[in-house]
């Protein structure tokens, strides 16, 4: 591709919350979402929450003339939801499924059956490698009181380092999906500020669609008052972002959100809007990136060395809060269990009186021995599965602190190398819609 060449590429994102027999009209807007997609004229699309995969085989068929290849991303329990379509080959693909993903025991959110995961799709664009990334995060069910949050910032981390540690050879970089953060949230700010990616809805130069570009608004019929807490017109927690490199520059023309309703339809296609994201790539050489790219400077490499810090440090202390309530949670069930086992002995020692006695009869009723027998076989089982899983929890937070604390040292160290850099104070958070200063790490 030449250097007066661009390529326009239409990528495509929606929350299809496509749960079969849970999810109001399921069938119906698969089918909207189907014949949506084979009329628009998409280049890539990213989709969350497609967990059944006969959806996607459907999804498949119907779209096999317009987005001839695809693939569905398999995780977990039930799947991870996640699949793209696209009119560009896909060369490889891979699926990393995140450490922490909710608790097994809060059956009705759901999260932990579903392998929660990004998975990401090499492609060919223009001559361009393209890595696409898409992904769907923990869901965030009480603002005031989110037990989730050390779970889904450090699925942040985890994103980030993925992304980081994958696209080092590729060309453009790609990620849609439902990443359950606001804008200015820690995970958002740790995954932006550290990769570099840019938010298509801060960068568009135009932009249609739902006010502030939000994701999750009140006019949609599927969704509830207690789902928007105390955001009354709604929320935005959906994304497509992208990043440059060395050998091509990406700008997003345009950018659009569906609005709720569908023309000539009941319902919308999902509780989630759509969003559509207009990017150009045009490819530089390396004579062009060093004449029209400006240096940065010290002064501002070292502010954003040390707004970086900041948010790591605020990350790292977020995980403490988790490993401490793990810890907890893991010394009630390991004492629960003590119990659970010491009646059973009991019982056994009770069972055995007969045997020792001779001609002694038994001083409880039968059925409730039996019943009080298994009663306390039950709490010693489950308090130890649910012991071993905060065990696990806690291995994998204690592990997501250590590379934390490590990445600060590291940072820390670069920023002793700026002796002009002046002390930096955490900066306050900037208002809805300004996007964090990015930084990459291995410059």
């Amino acid at each position: 591709m030449d250097n007066a060449d661009s390529v326009n590429v239409r990528v495509f994102s929606l929350n299809c919350w496509g749960i079969r027999y849970l999810s109001k009209h399921c069938p119906q807007r698969y089918a909207m979402i189907g014949e949506m997609l084979s009329k628009e004229e998409h280049d890539i699309v990213l989709l969350q929450e497609v967990w059944s995969e006969k959806d996607y085989l459907c999804l498949k068929k119907k779209l096999a003339c317009t987005h001839p290849h695809s693939h569905y991303f398999k995780s977990g329990v039930i799947g991870s939801g996640l699949a793209i379509f696209t009119k560009y080959r896909i060369h490889d693909t891979f699926v990393y499924r995140y450490s922490l993903n909710g608790y097994p025991y809060m059956a009705h959110h759901g999260d932990w059956f579903g392998g929660k995961a990004v998975g990401m799709a090499v492609l060919n664009v223009g001559g361009l490698t393209a890595n696409v990334y898409v992904t769907h995060l923990h869901a965030e069910y009480c603002r005031e009181k989110d037990s989730y949050l050390p779970h889904r910032v450090v699925q942040a981390w985890e994103l980030q380092q993925f992304i980081r540690h994958t696209s080092a050879g590729a060309d453009v970089v790609i990620l849609g999906g439902d990443l359950n953060m606001h804008p200015q949230d820690l995970g958002n700010r740790l995954l932006r500020s550290y990769t570099g990616l840019q938010d298509s809805y801060l960068e568009t130069a135009k932009f249609d669609g739902c006010e502030d570009g939000m994701t999750l608004i009140a006019d949609n019929p599927f969704i509830t008052e207690k789902e928007l807490g105390p955001f009354d017109k709604g929320i935005r927690i959906d994304y497509i972002l992208f990043k440059s490199s060395s050998k091509a520059d990406i700008h997003c023309d345009s950018m659009s959100t569906t609005k709720g309703s569908v023309p000539d339809h009941p319902f919308p296609y999902s509780d989630h809007e759509a969003l559509t994201a207009e990017l150009r790539l045009e490819s530089c050489s390396p004579a062009e990136t060093g004449a029209d790219r400006p240096l940065k400077t010290q002064d501002s490499t070292a502010g954003r060395l040390a707004e970086l810090v900041d948010i790591v440090t605020e990350a790292r202390t977020e995980v403490k809060v988790g490993l401490h309530c793990a810890e907890r949670m893991r010394y009630t069930a390991a004492r629960t269990a003590v119990m659970g086992l010491a009646l059973l002995f009991l019982e056994l020692a009770i069972a055995a009186v007969p045997w020792l006695a001779l001609g002694a009869e038994q001083p409880f009723p039968r059925t409730s021995f039996y019943l009080l027998a298994v009663l306390c076989f039950a709490i010693l089982l489950t308090t130890s599965l649910l012991y071993i899983f905060y065990t696990m929890e806690l291995k994998s937070l204690q592990g997501a602190e250590d590379q934390m604390r490590l990445a600060v040292s590291s940072l820390q160290e670069k920023l002793r190398g700026f002796p002009l850099a002046q002390p930096h104070n955490p900066p306050r958070r900037p208002p809805e819609g300004q996007e964090p200063g990015a930084f990459h790490p291995e410059e």
